[in-house]
């Protein structure tokens, strides 16, 4: 796999950084990355994987652009209203780095497709807004030995995950063992647009640090960040030994 150099200077400022290189790159271009919810926090993480050179790219999602939208979610604007997500953010990344490959999925993600969907990725970024999708992506990337990258983000706050199922250590339902009863998101709560965009740049941020192999804190912790008081933190995951995927280290 060889640059031209009209590849090597659109992506020189990568590339001189000594830990990516041209080997480091190539990795980059040669991932596989699913993002499911293509809102707040997909918009700005497609952004800069795209920016950055990755050339496989699923997104997944079966909403339309509402105007409620457009306060954070950055590839849209008034002429993408009542036009499907995947298929307008695709139009738009592409014009950003033509050469990305980019397969869209106009579906809600569901116990019967999930499968199909995932199964030729490497790495699942989840940026639902619901939990009961967020336990079903968790499931299937922990039974399946995927890596999974996750964010929420509601009012000013923004947390982050990352789970390397290819290895043992806590899943998700070890963090959040039962589903809260009242859904904690931008429907529901609000959301301070830059935290939307703060935490996708962070999720694509993990993304690129997996894929070039780089150290990540994340793999037993959670990033917290609270946009009021401009802290960044981290928690430990521990692992649940009631936790129903059984993450027994």
């Amino acid at each position: 796999m060889n640059f031209n150099f009209k590849e090597f200077k659109r992506f020189e400022k990568q590339i001189i950084i000594k830990k990516i290189g041209i080997e480091g790159q190539k990795k980059i271009r040669k991932a596989k990355i699913l993002i499911i919810g293509v809102g707040g926090l997909g918009c700005p993480l497609l952004t800069y994987l795209a920016a950055s050179g990755i050339g496989h790219v699923g997104i997944v999602d079966s909403d339309k652009v509402e105007i409620s939208n457009l306060n954070r979610q950055i590839l849209f604007n008034n002429n993408d209203l009542n036009k499907y997500k995947v298929l307008q953010a695709k139009a738009q990344v592409k014009k950003i780095y033509k050469n990305i490959k980019i397969k869209t999925f106009k579906s809600r993600l569901t116990f019967k497709n999930i499968k199909s969907i995932l199964k030729n990725y490497e790495i699942i970024c989840d940026g639902t807004d619901n939990y009961e999708t967020r336990y079903l992506i968790n499931d299937f990337c922990k039974k399946n030995k995927k890596i999974l990258i996750s964010a929420a983000i509601s009012r000013f706050d923004g947390h982050l995950f990352k789970f390397n199922f290819t290895k043992k250590g806590p899943c998700y339902r070890c963090f959040m063992p039962e589903q809260p009863a009242l859904e904690n998101n931008c429907e529901t709560e609000g959301i301070f647009s830059p935290v939307a965009g703060v935490m996708g740049s962070l999720q694509a941020n993990e993304v690129l640090k997996t894929v070039l192999n780089l150290k990540s804190d994340l793999n037993t912790n959670m990033l917290i960040f609270n946009s009021l008081k401009m802290s960044l933190r981290t928690a430990k995951i521990s692992v649940n030994k009631n936790c129903v995927n059984k993450c027994i280290r």
